[in-house]
């Protein structure tokens, strides 16, 4: 029986270092994965945002990429959100949620 991607992630943070790693890089995913939907349920193409936005798609794309290395500025985020007509709205939670 093959494992699957679920059993590998499981057994992957039952590892109390990959754990808190993985808590620590939940943010940067989720918002990259937010970013993609928003654009994506405003039926724009990444070329079609980087139009609004007069930028280049590859930095749209780097900005929706889990691996990239950069750190959109809040001010990117909320001209990226407006294009896809969303306005951006932050939440904070304490942490031992």
């Amino acid at each position: 029986m093959r494992s699957t991607l679920k059993d590998f992630k499981k057994k992957a943070l039952s590892d109390p270092e990959v754990a808190e790693e993985y808590r620590n890089l939940a943010p940067a995913y989720e918002l990259r994965r937010q970013l993609i939907k928003i654009r994506k349920d405003a039926g724009l193409t990444q070329e079609q945002i980087a139009e609004i936005l007069q930028t280049k798609k590859s930095n749209i794309s780097r900005l929706e990429n889990v691996n990239s290395t950069i750190s959109p500025k809040l001010s990117t985020i909320e001209e990226y959100a407006k294009a896809a007509g969303y306005r951006m709205q932050i939440r904070f939670i304490p942490q031992s949620q």
